[in-house]
């Protein structure tokens, strides 16, 4: 039996969010193909999660693995993700299920294929001029533990890329990202970037990158999607939780 794998995100109108964590599915899939990965949403899309582990029981899987397409554990991540598992069981679901870290930082730790994914985006669009400051820009949270871990990746970036960081949200919590650009524009950056700490473009993603915008910022990076380290991070996630790790390289 293939191990059955079910990605969890939040889910959005915007029909550019699904198209993206379709194809972080596929680019999964392409790196391990004895596994059964399919994708969920928790809203405005389907199928739910509980839709998807009820089909894996209905095909015989005894086990699942669940990851959350999360960059912090707010609410989302502590409450409706595992809710979804709760449901599953109340509808009578018979399936033992795995429920993973988020992609973002655990345990004081910025995982390197995250950055390694920042990094790369980075680096398509500031090929030849490096930046001399980043901002790292959230979708925002109410969430003091969940903003702490942006810090951690904010930081743990502009550690990599040896300039000064700021974090930034376009929403529920300052600063805005043109803010946190002419922050760093008054400590002396001329070139700052602005780096999407988002899994898939929406309208958030929309109005933070306009925002840096008005402020004057040098480059904006696509949100993450289907990027290789992205899938290699989902990937690591569902083996860290006892998936099994034959890997095919992706052409």
């Amino acid at each position: 039996m293939r191990q059955a794998v079910v990605l969890v995100a939040h889910g959005s109108r915007d029909p550019r969010a699904a198209r993206a964590t379709e194809a972080l599915a596929v680019a999964v899939r392409a790196r391990h193909p004895g596994w059964d990965v399919r994708a969920s949403y928790l809203d405005h899309s389907v199928p739910r999660p509980r839709q998807v582990l009820a089909s894996f029981a209905e095909a015989g899987h005894r086990r699942a693995i669940m990851v959350p397409l999360l960059l912090t554990a707010a609410y989302h991540g502590r409450v409706d993700v595992p809710g979804e598992i709760t449901a599953a069981r109340a509808e009578g679901v018979r399936l033992e299920v795995e429920l993973t870290q988020v992609l973002g930082p655990a345990g004081g730790r910025v995982p390197e294929l995250l950055l390694d994914g920042l990094a790369a985006r980075l680096g398509e669009v500031s090929p030849a001029a490096p930046v001399d400051g980043v901002v790292l820009t959230a979708a925002g949270t109410r969430s003091a533990s969940a903003r702490a871990t942006v810090e951690e990746a904010a930081a743990a970036l502009g550690e990599r890329l040896g300039v000064p960081w700021r974090a930034a949200y376009a929403s529920a919590a300052p600063p805005l990202s043109g803010d946190a650009v002419r922050a760093l524009q008054a400590e002396g950056c001329r070139r700052v970037g602005l780096v999407s700490y988002f899994l898939a473009p929406g309208l958030l993603w929309d109005s933070t990158v306009a925002s840096a915008r008005e402020a004057g910022v040098a480059v904006v990076t696509e949100p993450l999607t289907d990027t290789p380290a992205l899938a290699a991070l989902v990937a690591s996630r569902v083996i860290d939780a006892g998936g099994r790790a034959e890997f095919v390289p992706a052409a």
